[in-house]
């Protein structure tokens, strides 16, 4: 074989192999997969920080509580709900947080109610 034939089926391997690899980069198992991988990994990550805080923060709560009696005894007046002798408690109804719906509103018509029935005919 000559110079030329070698070099022209070389080229052409090189070329297959390139699309080869294109092909399977942006396929479903190529760098979209892996943007969602990063993306998935990102937010778990996230939750674990989360979660630790969280976790801190309950190990920070029951060592005062342990070493605190009066914190104690107001965490479970509050749980309890119980009051001392002449002590009054107000009760305030709840207000829907971003994550509660609000409470659905009787839909109005677009005529305003009137004092005389509906005309039948």
């Amino acid at each position: 074989m000559s110079n030329t034939v070698r070099r022209a089926i070389l080229v052409i391997v090189f070329a297959l192999i390139g699309v080869y690899g294109l092909m399977e980069l942006r396929g479903p198992q190529g760098l979209p997969a892996l943007r969602d991988r990063w993306t998935e990994i990102r937010k778990l990550e996230e939750e674990n920080a989360n979660l630790q805080r969280e976790n801190d923060y309950r190990r920070d709560r029951i060592k005062k509580l342990e070493g605190s009696v009066s914190e104690q005894e107001l965490e479970i007046r509050k749980k309890l709900k119980l009051l001392r002798p002449g002590e009054t408690s107000f009760i305030l109804p709840e207000q829907p947080g971003p994550e509660q719906p609000k409470p659905e509103q009787p839909k109005q018509d677009a005529a305003p109610p009137s004092d005389q029935p509906p005309d039948s005919k």
